[in-house]
């Protein structure tokens, strides 16, 4: 996005948001929607913000998006609920009780974002799944029948390496790992990797990795200059340039239903998303 375009987005925002700004460079091009899980076993990494401000970040920008909430907390689906009445279906009754996934989504106020929500019942979900054949590729199956009338899907993983989140990585095209920037979050992330390279083995051959992802980021801190040192080190061209710097604002906007782009956008917070999806759709378009 064009520092002409962020500029004109801002001031949009504060006065009358027009949801249908024409700020997306003619390069990205989708022909079919590109998927990407957002995902992490360790809970607490801002990865249900992360997902939920890159979704709205997207469709400002013109591009059609749909978002998935996997996650039995459903933390996503509060996270947007100041932009919808009442939601159709859920993921649940997508995948478990069998209904079509057009008859899930739920359109929002934005023209180019819609959302499959959940419910308290996808925590059930782990256990029901085992009995189904060819469990792990439910949820690829169901979004064939969709991926032609969006750009980009963006799925929001639970916090664990379950059947569920099983599902997401099979289904994905690319991952967007989010670490936050303390020393505990680097442990387990080699098992995530793990679980990567075995679904990539046995389930999506294609599965790639869109980026690493530092939240939480205090320049302030050496220990977050040292985690993003170590991180990069491993990663190297994989990590975002963008880093999700600490920021009240971040925390503040889910109590209201809304993200933080809508709740505060000359927030930091706000800015730090609009460069992340920027540097999104560079890498996967």
């Amino acid at each position: 996005m064009s520092e002409h375009c962020r500029t004109f987005w801002l001031k949009t925002t504060q006065t009358n948001l027009n949801p249908t700004l024409n700020c997306l460079p003619e390069i990205f091009i989708f022909i079919m929607a590109t998927i990407l899980a957002f995902t992490n076993q360790k809970g607490g990494v801002g990865k249900t913000t992360s997902a939920v401000n890159v979704a709205l970040s997207m469709a400002v920008s013109e591009v059609r998006t749909l978002l998935i909430d996997l996650d039995p907390q459903s933390n996503a689906t509060t996270g947007l609920s100041d932009l919808f009445e009442k939601t159709n279906g859920s993921i649940y009754d997508v995948l478990i009780k069998g209904d079509g996934i057009k008859d899930a989504i739920t359109k929002t106020s934005f023209s180019h974002l819609d959302i499959v929500s959940s419910t308290n019942d996808l925590v059930g979900a782990e256990i029901e799944l085992v009995s189904i054949m060819a469990r792990e590729y439910q949820l690829k199956k169901v979004l064939k029948n969709i991926k032609k009338s969006y750009e980009i899907i963006i799925i929001d993983c639970p916090p664990s390496l379950g059947l569920l989140t099983i599902n997401a990585l099979t289904a994905s095209d690319a991952l967007v790992i989010p670490i936050q920037c303390e020393y505990f979050a680097l442990e387990g992330l080699g098992q995530l990797l793990n679980t990567v390279r075995l679904v990539q083995r046995h389930l999506n051959k294609k599965l790639g990795i869109a980026g690493i992802l530092m939240t939480m980021y205090d320049s302030r801190l050496n220990l977050s200059k040292q985690v993003v040192k170590e991180v990069n080190g491993f990663f190297k061209d994989k990590l975002f340039k963008t880093f999700i710097h600490r920021n009240v604002r971040l925390s503040e906007a889910p109590s209201f239903g809304k993200p933080a782009l809508l709740y505060d956008a000359n927030s930091t917070g706000a800015r730090n998303y609009m460069s992340l999806t920027e540097e999104i759709l560079q890498r996967v378009s």
